[in-house]
């Protein structure tokens, strides 16, 4: 009896029950978006951290380093900055303003909060989510074909055509309410991968008398470097791109959908102490994983370096909890995919087709359509899944760093300075975007410095020069 395909197959039934049980509960595009803005603060925290984090930490950053070794840690640090930062300083007042101002998008916030300028805020805005996103979420499918692939031996195609399936039908049934609760699940799958199968993996190294530091030294010197062996520029390179994953947390709307969800703003502290209690160990397993996989397995194993974790799985546990934490690489991929593709469908229905094209429809008609572009955006992302050659961590990365450096800078600059005008938000998005698409292309720059800084910090001055200029004429 193949108990790892039972404990995966379990799973599957649950979220797909959950879609189902949620479907009945959407009276209107709000519930189906935002969940009414009823959410307890243990669900928002769960989701979040199980949304934020996606296939790239159970896949894309043990791959990553399983191939460079301890030089990632600046990348898991970064993170665990970023998700500390964005609880601490926009989370409560971003609930507070978009109550206020009726928002259920981050576009459509944007667009209340200046005033001027709705139409091109929400038009631009729109156009970075479905651009970004789609990258995003074809990442995430390619995480499911690389999963089951490695665990059942079925063909990455057919694994990306499951994934994809199943995410785009409990997405389309239950919208948020749907995802919010399979996060919820998900995120315990998660956090227990990520620490059960470092420790079980350090233990094996240790009973053969080895230790972890000295295996990967006698491999080669710099996977124990915290730079890589790199010396001058390079090291500061080395440390400046992998904080640089801190700025990203402040642009994602997929991330920043929860805080607008929570039933109660003084509730954002449980939510906070939660989320960050969750971060710190699951990247600092996610780290421990492919170190460990690089360990034991040696640094030529995997022609794709993203297998080592459902591989480290399957070789050190039983099959039954194999399944189990298998399961947990799948869930982290869905629990970022689903929020993905609602907030592309929220982008398009409500920023554009409600309120900048001005269609006025009942709820159910809404509510109808949202359901019909979840599906139509899940289609694409499954070709770009299909057609692209990147890796989770970098189709991950560019993403990122483009919805960080478009949203991030407006988003804190809106909440904290009252200079901030619509056509300098409008000048920083498009900026962000620009400067990460070209940046990105050039090799030798994103080398240097990494696109998540340089994009960011040239967003951020865009909006300031911009509200200067333009406030300084009216």
């Amino acid at each position: 009896m193949n108990y790892t395909l039972i404990g995966f197959l379990v799973y599957l039934i649950l979220v797909l029950v959950v879609g189902f049980i949620t479907y009945r509960i959407n009276k209107s595009h709000h519930d189906f978006f935002l969940a009414g803005r009823k959410l307890n603060p243990w669900v928002v925290a769960f989701s979040e951290r199980a949304s934020g984090e996606s296939a790239w930490l159970l896949l894309g950053l043990p791959g990553a380093a399983y191939a460079m070794g301890f030089i990632e840690v600046w990348t898991a640090l970064g993170c665990i900055l970023g998700i500390a930062f964005y609880w601490f300083v926009i989370a409560k007042s971003l609930r507070e303003e978009s109550e206020r101002s009726d928002a259920i998008t981050l576009p459509h916030f944007f667009a209340q909060k200046l005033g001027k300028g709705k139409n091109a805020i929400r038009i631009t805005a729109t156009l970075i989510i479905v651009f970004f996103f789609v990258f995003y979420l074809a990442a995430q499918f390619n995480g499911a074909g690389k999963v089951l692939n490695v665990t059942f031996n079925i063909p990455t195609r057919w694994g990306i055509v499951i994934g994809a399936l199943v995410i785009v039908f409990y997405t389309m049934m239950g919208g948020f309410i749907a995802v919010a609760w399979t996060d919820f699940i998900q995120g315990f799958l998660m956090i227990g991968t990520l620490i059960v199968l470092p420790v079980v993996g350090i233990i094996e190294i240790t009973s053969t008398g080895d230790t972890l530091n000295a295996s990967l030294e006698s491999m080669n010197p710099d996977f124990v470097s915290p730079v890589g062996g790199a010396t001058g520029w390079a090291a500061v390179s080395v440390v400046l791109g992998g904080l640089s994953w801190f700025f990203g947390y402040m642009g994602q709307p997929h991330l920043l959908t929860r805080f607008m969800s929570i039933r109660n703003v003084s509730k954002i502290r449980i939510s906070r102490r939660i989320a960050i209690s969750w971060a710190i160990p699951a990247f600092a397993g996610a780290m421990i994983i492919g170190l460990v996989g690089l360990s034991i397995f040696g640094a030529e194993h995997f022609p794709d370096i993203e297998q080592i974790m459902p591989a480290l799985a399957t070789k050190l546990l039983p099959a039954w909890l194999a399944g189990i934490f298998i399961s947990a690489a799948v869930a982290a991929m869905m629990s970022t995919a689903d929020s993905q593709l609602l907030v592309i469908t929220s982008s398009v229905i409500e920023d554009f087709y409600h309120r900048t094209l001005g269609k006025d429809v009942t709820e159910r008609r809404l509510l109808y359509l949202s359901r019909i572009i979840t599906i139509a955006v899940g289609a694409f992302a499954f070709i770009v899944a299909e057609t692209s050659e990147k890796l989770i961590f970098g189709l991950v990365s560019y993403a990122w760093s483009g919805l960080g450096a478009s949203f991030g800078p407006a988003l804190l600059l809106l909440l904290k300075w009252d200079g901030t005008t619509w056509k300098g938000v409008l000048a920083g998005m498009i900026t962000g975007s620009v400067v990460t698409i070209i940046w990105s292309e050039i090799e030798i720059l994103d080398a240097a410095i990494s696109v998540r800084f340089v994009s960011f910090v040239m967003a951020f001055l865009a909006i300031v020069v911009a509200s200067l200029v333009t406030k300084e004429k009216n």
